[in-house]
């Protein structure tokens, strides 16, 4: 029951990453980019948490959280790039 949440919360991650990126398409407004880029990055995080918990035999717990962090690496570069 647990990895379907998990899926779904991959699955949600994947879709406001979408829903950013497409809408920084149309209006170049740079904060959109960022946020995009940071849910690319949790919905790659949020895929290896399912890959984790399902498969037993691997551990994927650093590589989650790295890319968590990379994710949110980017969000605060680009609040602090836009906020000048």
């Amino acid at each position: 029951m647990a990895e379907i949440v998990y899926a779904f919360c991959a699955l949600t991650a994947l879709l406001c990453a979408w829903m950013l990126l497409r809408h920084y398409r149309r209006s170049r407004y740079r904060l959109l980019l960022w946020s995009g880029l940071c849910f690319v990055f949790l919905t790659i995080s949020n895929v290896m948490l399912v890959l984790d918990k399902t498969t037993p035999t691997i551990d994927l717990s650093s590589w989650r959280m790295s890319t968590a962090f990379v994710g949110m690496l980017i969000l605060i570069y680009g609040l602090i790039n836009d906020a000048e």
